[in-house]
């Protein structure tokens, strides 16, 4: 008997869900379109509440510091009367600021650190006389 693979391994290794969301909002961006939740929902097929976690998490400069704007879309009168609220939606831009200097930080952490290591041989110094 022949061995098939199977379908997950003949795909490749799978995008990670922000990875998804911000290729569908970047290529949107390009058009100049706005989506809602509800419509990025339709689009990738993950639940609304993860995709609003996901847009949170393009604005951190560890995955791209995007410029994540949400504005209130118009809606008619009788959308209105039925009571419905607002309707917001999304667009993803890259964000024009410059990027956040990881060695800085770490420069500093390690002056901390060095900093630290000697108060503490000074401090056994001090205990030895």
């Amino acid at each position: 008997m022949r061995r098939t693979q199977r379908k997950e391994e003949s795909l490749g290794p799978a995008r990670k869900q922000r990875e998804v969301i911000r290729d569908v909002m970047l290529s949107a961006g390009q058009c100049a379109t706005w989506l809602t939740l509800d419509e990025l929902a339709k689009l990738t097929h993950y639940p609304p509440a993860s995709i609003s976690a996901q847009l949170r998490h393009l604005r951190k400069p560890r995955f791209g510091a995007f410029a994540v704007v949400k504005r209130i879309r118009s809606v008619n009168r009788a959308m209105l009367a039925e009571g419905f609220g607002a309707l917001w939606e999304y667009s993803v831009m890259p964000d024009r600021r410059a990027p956040v200097r990881r060695e800085r930080n770490r420069r500093r952490r390690a002056a901390n650190v060095r900093r630290a290591v000697r108060k503490v041989s000074r401090r056994a110094e001090e205990q030895q006389h």
